[in-house]
């Protein structure tokens, strides 16, 4: 595999057809420790302080806003739970009212416009 990358490396530079990546790695490779780190910037490997401190910032602002949305959402959950629990109860009390008015001989009537 490495041979293989050193030719083709090499007949780049014959060619000429493009920039050499081999000769732009070696210029930040000759300056010792400043050009790996130089190298390592580019890459994206180290980054700068002020640009941690922003995404640490960044970060912390999203996840503040993701729990204050959950908290929300938890809250109407439960209104929409205590809500059905509410509409159970009136139906079963509905039931229970028809039942007693039948019981006690109460004849349904149909009212015009009523379902």
């Amino acid at each position: 595999m490495v041979p293989d990358l050193i030719w083709v490396l090499a007949a780049a530079e014959e060619a000429s057809g493009g920039p050499d990546i081999g000769k732009l790695l070696g210029s930040f490779v000759q300056y010792g420790m400043v050009g790996v780190f130089a190298l390592l910037m580019v890459l994206g490997v180290v980054v700068p302080k002020w640009a941690m401190t922003a995404l640490t910032a960044e970060k912390d602002n999203w996840r503040t806003a993701f729990e204050q949305e959950r908290a929300a959402h938890q809250v109407t959950r439960e209104q929409l739970a205590k809500a059905e629990e509410r509409g159970d109860v009136a139906t079963e009390q509905g039931k229970a009212m028809t039942r007693l008015l039948q019981e006690l001989g109460h004849q349904s009537q149909n009212v015009p416009g009523s379902a």
